[in-house]
């Protein structure tokens, strides 16, 4: 029998069965990149209790301290090391993202700094920080069908996080309220929804709206303005008032130079202006329903009553009288600053970023952490298409007005994903 037919139909097969597997693992990896984007944005603390992980108090186990979404985005950083073959590939590769990698070395050493100093909250140095610099070193060499597709399930899970946050309005129970060690805030009727601290929850859907108002993302024009008002809705619920005040005054300067621009270029599209005017007709009944479920009540009472939000704020600057110079140079005592925090009666928070910062770690260590994060905002901004700094504005100044990125959160790497998904980086063709 002549063996070529054979041995030409193995060396057919080969290259086959090597497409279809490339494919599965093609395949296999962008679902991996859905579940972690899934993980990310749409997992809390609070629902991690209810999986019976304790993420956000002292007791329990130190693995479950940690993020899901962070050891996904470490696996899958070695997977992308191991799939190149030779590893020195992808390090090169991360290391054309300096500001990111400068993020994750500052999110070790914090994590160093702590432990040597004997403070607690490790994971939150690397919840924090090493995740937000993996964040754009996974994903800023996707391809657009990729990034679509994560697009995607970052839309749903804000949708469904405005959904649940109106239902937990209207209802009066909280799903996944942010727990510690197990105990809720019962006196805190804010809605929690899917992003677990409702100031972290108001941060990341202000942000969202002024990105969608910014023409981030691919939505339609009538789905966009669509999730902008419930967005809208949803942000009063999570009672973030530094937040909606800056969405309503950011997103009314976008709006008026949208409108002042479509003015003066004298043409305006008959069927914009169609949808317009069908949209304010809807309003008189919009602000009717809103205010039959109370909704303007609740919008009211969060400027009315503040909870000794604003003492807080003022007490914490009284702190600084009773440490000295040097300490707050170079790290304060860990106990004073516990009990100084219980005397102002501060146990919730110290409601700024930068200075809880510089009472835990002092002032050099601060300085280094807000250089780079402020380097690595400005690379992310620079990789991805412009509108990216509208939300960006917004994300700066809403973390300084609670603890933000000086406790243990996801928050920065959760905004990384979103200006990386809805804005993303634009591909240039190759020189020839």
């Amino acid at each position: 029998m002549d063996p070529r037919p054979a041995s030409i139909g193995h060396r057919f097969d080969a290259p086959q069965r090597a497409v279809a597997g490339s494919g599965v693992i093609a395949r296999a990896e962008a679902v991996a990149f859905l579940l972690w984007t899934l993980a990310l944005v749409g997992v809390s603390g609070g629902l991690l209790w209810a999986l019976g992980l304790n993420y956000d108090g002292i007791s329990g186990s130190a693995p479950s301290k940690i993020h899901p979404a962070t050891y996904m985005a470490v696996a899958l950083f070695g997977w992308v090391m191991l799939r190149a073959g030779n590893p020195v590939i992808p390090v090169a590769n991360a290391l054309t993202r300096p500001a990111s990698v400068l993020l994750a070395v500052c999110g070790i050493l914090l994590l160093v700094l702590i432990a040597a100093r004997g403070g607690t909250g490790l994971a939150g140095s690397i919840d924090t920080f090493v995740l937000a610099g993996l964040v754009p070193i996974l994903l800023m060499d996707r391809d657009d069908a990729t990034l679509g597709r994560l697009e995607t399930v970052f839309h749903l899970v804000m949708l469904a996080n405005a959904l649940l946050g109106l239902y937990e309005a209207v209802s009066g129970q909280r799903f996944f309220p942010f727990r510690f060690d197990g105990v809720a805030f019962e006196t805190d009727t804010r809605s929690a929804a899917l992003q677990g601290h409702p100031l972290a929850n108001a941060t990341m859907t202000a942000c969202y709206i002024l990105a969608l108002a910014k023409g981030g993302g691919r939505l339609a024009p009538p789905l966009r303005a669509g999730m902008i008002a419930l967005q809208l809705v949803a942000l009063v619920t999570f009672g973030g008032r530094s937040a909606t005040v800056t969405t309503l005054v950011l997103g009314s300067g976008v709006g008026l130079f949208a409108l002042n621009r479509t003015l003066r270029s004298g043409r305006i599209p008959l069927a914009g202006a169609a949808c317009a005017c069908f949209a304010l007709t809807l309003v008189p009944l919009a602000v009717a329903a809103l205010a039959e479920i109370g909704f303007f009540d609740t919008l009211l009472s969060r400027f009315v009553s503040d909870g000794g939000s604003a003492q807080a704020r003022v007490d914490m600057l009284a702190i600084f009288d009773a440490i000295p110079l040097r300490q707050l140079m170079f790290g304060p005592d860990l106990l004073q600053v516990s009990t100084l925090r219980r005397i102002y009666g501060l146990e919730w928070g110290i409601e700024n970023s930068i200075i809880s910062d510089v009472f835990y770690h002092g002032v050099l260590v601060t300085a280094v952490l807000v250089l780079a994060v402020g380097l690595y905002l400005a690379e992310v901004a620079r990789t991805c298409r412009r509108g990216v700094w509208l939300p960006i504005l917004a994300f700066v100044i809403l973390v300084n007005t609670f603890e933000g990125l000086a406790g243990k959160t996801t928050m920065l790497a959760k905004f990384a994903l979103m200006l990386i998904v809805l804005f993303p980086p634009v591909r240039r063709a190759p020189r020839l």
